[in-house]
């Protein structure tokens, strides 16, 4: 669901944005993006908290956070290796979305009615910075999905 959404924001909502008349863009603002931040930052909490979760489950997350410094006497070095890989990515990813992209993406379609008074170019900075790291973890992805998903070929 998290990259789902990822994937949304930066190849559907954000390029068709300049296409939707005015009077039709608070629906998106007001109403359809708020849900799908909320959806996607808790999807970013909950991947990241159940694949901590599996990792300490099946006995390599202190061997994959530390690339194999900490070894692990039942998985391969290069598992734990390429999982670190994909587990730092998606840490990375997942602070982007609770501290930067979340709390810019609150101020520049002012979620929640928490900043009114926000001036209209306070309001583009933190809409150009909640897009900018969007479209960086959007990058990110690519190698964390690889690397989560080959890690399973090596152990």
């Amino acid at each position: 669901m998290w990259i789902g959404l990822l994937y949304y924001f930066n190849f559907v909502q954000i390029p068709n944005m300049p296409k939707i008349p005015d009077e039709q863009k608070p629906a998106i603002g007001k109403v359809i993006a708020p849900a799908a931040l909320f959806w996607f930052r808790w999807a970013a909490m909950a991947t990241l908290g159940f694949g901590i979760a599996l990792a300490g489950a099946r006995g390599y997350l202190i061997s994959a956070y530390t690339f194999n410094l900490a070894p692990s006497a039942s998985f391969s070095g290069s598992f734990v290796v390429f999982i670190g890989i994909g587990m730092w990515l998606a840490t990375i990813m997942w602070f982007n979305v609770w501290f930067v992209i979340w709390p810019n993406q609150q101020k520049a379609l002012n979620i929640g009615n928490k900043y009114p008074d926000l001036a209209a170019d306070a309001k583009a900075k933190a809409g150009r910075t909640a897009m900018l790291f969007s479209r960086t973890n959007t990058f990110l992805s690519v190698p964390m999905l690889v690397a989560m998903t080959g890690a399973q070929t090596l152990g």
